[in-house]
């Protein structure tokens, strides 16, 4: 039944989601088909009727504004997101041929906001007041830090500075780092500080208590018995965090020079590429949706008993 309400939740997310994509094609200033003639000639002028009525008929822009919405669905439907109007290629075929490495860079910067926020929780949590202290404090900062102001920082430090990582990004592995540390990083101070809380709580919780008795080491119950009561917070901020990081590697991509979406959206932006920006969009809704529903499946496995609720 839970899993039942998640999906019907997601599905009226997407659903407005497109709706909203929808509404930004039909109602933003200037007419599209002549916004589409002026790209493929090079143009910028004033239109016919007579010139416009070919990609009026061919786009069906001059049908009831009904029937362009449930024709809209019905496409989304299908994976039919329209033709990029500056590539002339079906936008889904666009999305696919760059959404790789920002679908790789997302992941990524989850991986280091977990790895840097469980290093500091379990190192610090319950040490001593004044590191537990500093240790909050530095989460609270990271949290703090602006991920375009981070990511240019890193850039004139690491790479321009001490030549540790290249200034323009690739796909390999050593231009994946400055922008991952730049989405990672925020994230891991929000991920400290929901967690650190139940963490410590959980650390003075009679099964820790008796696991001690038992002569476990201290980092053993740190990890397998206080880590696993106390991440569940930080599970539901993964799953807004994936739909953000996801739209945030725009920021990472375009300031290391990376392939992926984000530099594909800026030039559609800049082009008034209307198809392209709003496929953009409903991806990134998938995304959040999907991220949700994955952790509500990671819920039931970190607690059964959320099973039957």
């Amino acid at each position: 039944m839970r899993l039942f309400r998640r999906l019907l939740g997601a599905a009226g997310v997407l659903w407005a989601a497109a709706t909203f994509t929808f509404l930004i094609q039909v109602l933003l200033p200037g007419d599209r088909a002549t916004l589409l003639l002026n790209q493929l000639t090079g143009q910028i002028q004033e239109r016919t009727a007579e010139e416009l009525a070919p990609l009026n008929a061919r786009y069906g822009f001059d049908e009831p504004l009904a029937v362009q919405y449930l024709n809209f669905l019905k496409g989304l439907a299908t994976g039919d997101l329209g033709v990029s109007y500056q590539l002339h290629k079906p936008v889904t075929e666009v999305i696919l041929d760059q959404v790789g490495p920002t679908i790789l860079l997302t992941f990524a910067s989850l991986l280091v906001a977990w790895v840097l926020s469980l290093a500091m929780i379990i190192g610090t949590a319950k040490r001593s007041r004044v590191l537990s202290a500093v240790s909050s404090g530095v989460e609270a900062v990271a949290a703090g830090l602006p991920q375009y102001w981070l990511g240019v920082i890193l850039l004139v430090v690491l790479a321009l500075n001490l030549g540790m990582f290249p200034v323009v990004g690739g796909t390999g592995l050593a231009g994946l780092i400055l922008p991952a540390l730049t989405l990672g990083i925020p994230l891991a101070g929000f991920l400290g500080q929901v967690t650190r809380r139940e963490f410590e709580k959980s650390l003075d919780q009679p099964f820790v208590l008796s696991a001690r008795m038992r002569g476990m080491g201290d980092t053993a119950v740190r990890f397998r018995h206080a880590l696993r009561h106390s991440v569940l917070p930080g599970i539901t901020l993964s799953g807004w965090a994936l739909g953000s990081l996801f739209s945030g590697a725009v920021i990472a991509e375009n300031i290391f020079t990376r392939p992926g979406l984000g530099k594909v959206l800026v030039t559609a932006v800049n082009a008034r590429d209307l198809p392209v920006v709003c496929g953009i969009v409903i991806l990134i809704a998938a995304v959040y949706v999907l991220a949700n529903l994955l952790v509500d499946i990671a819920y039931t496995r970190i607690d059964p008993r959320l099973k039957t609720a």
